[in-house]
């Protein structure tokens, strides 16, 4: 069966692109119509152009080109803004790039330049985002969520962030000052001058870097270390102390001596917990006089 088409053209200014197409009687090759009408031809199939605007068919089978209702000029409507971040995750003091895109009703996307966008900081530790949409994230005590708003064209949107808390002790006047930012921010708030590592706010005798590396509340004056000796069994003496947390170590000492002797460690102890109560006893107290402390350390 021969079959013959007729296409006609009303002189459209308008660019068309076309893939090869088939079916089981024949087969057009790409670009097998030109713009003065000529005549494209297989076995079983006669496609007669006319003279028309018609000007270019694509020449190539890939990649394809899908249009919405079958053309490649078409009309859309934008429904929104996209907003991306890379990375969305910023370290404390570093920079995010931050990005657009309109959205279309298709579910498709136009990509926005950055610079074309009006950048602002919707919320949370941002410090500025710049007119190319490079957004700075401030110092931060612990890790927070933020966000960031961009309009075009009259259309807004946002974006959330998280800055990541890298250093636990670089935030406004708590910085380097040997305790946690977040520690000092839990129990003073911010810029409390009670919160310094050698001051005791609820005079309890122990100050607040103590009281941080011993997991103790500052502001309470019955948040205590307790310490207290007993005797054991013969030479033996207890040492038993609290609070005791499964997160810190602990390590008796001793000295015979506390003018000229240093301090050393139990040559033979044993050790028994009660909930936050913890017992060393120090199998071998032949000495007629024995000082002791706990050192505790925290990772």
């Amino acid at each position: 069966m021969k079959r013959t088409i007729l296409i006609l053209g009303m002189g459209l200014a308008c660019t068309l692109y076309a893939a090869a197409g088939s079916s089981s009687n024949y087969a057009v090759p790409a670009d097998s119509v030109d713009a003065g009408g000529g005549m494209g031809t297989s076995a079983n199939y006669t496609s007669h152009g006319s003279l028309g605007g018609i000007s270019g068919i694509s020449a190539v089978d890939a990649p394809a080109e899908i249009a919405k209702a079958g053309y490649i000029g078409q009309l859309y409507e934008v429904t929104g803004l996209q907003l991306a971040a890379t990375p969305t995750n910023v370290t404390e003091g570093a920079t995010t790039q931050l990005s657009a895109a309109q959205l279309l009703d298709d579910d498709t996307t136009l990509a926005v330049a950055s610079a074309s966008v009006n950048w602002s900081v919707a919320g949370g530790p941002l410090a500025s985002i710049d007119a190319n949409g490079e957004g700075t994230a401030e110092i931060v005590y612990e890790d927070t969520a933020a966000a960031a708003q961009g309009i075009y064209k009259g259309i807004t949107n946002q974006i959330g962030l998280f800055v990541l808390n890298v250093n636990s002790d670089d935030y406004g006047s708590y910085a380097s000052d040997g305790l946690d930012d977040d520690w000092q921010y839990l129990y003073f708030g911010l810029d409390n001058p009670d919160a310094g590592p050698l001051l005791d706010p609820d005079h309890d005798m122990q100050n607040n870097r103590f009281e941080f590396v011993a997991g103790l509340i500052p502001t309470d004056y019955t948040s205590r270390f307790l310490l207290a000796i007993e005797p054991g069994g013969a030479d033996q003496k207890n040492i038993i102390f609290s609070p005791r947390y499964g997160d810190r170590t602990y390590t008796v000492r001793y000295t015979t001596n506390l003018i000229t002797a240093g301090w050393g460690p139990l040559a033979s102890f044993s050790i028994s917990d009660a909930s936050t109560v913890r017992t060393v006893t120090d199998l071998l107290a032949t000495d007629d006089t024995r000082f002791y402390n706990v050192e505790i350390t925290k990772p």
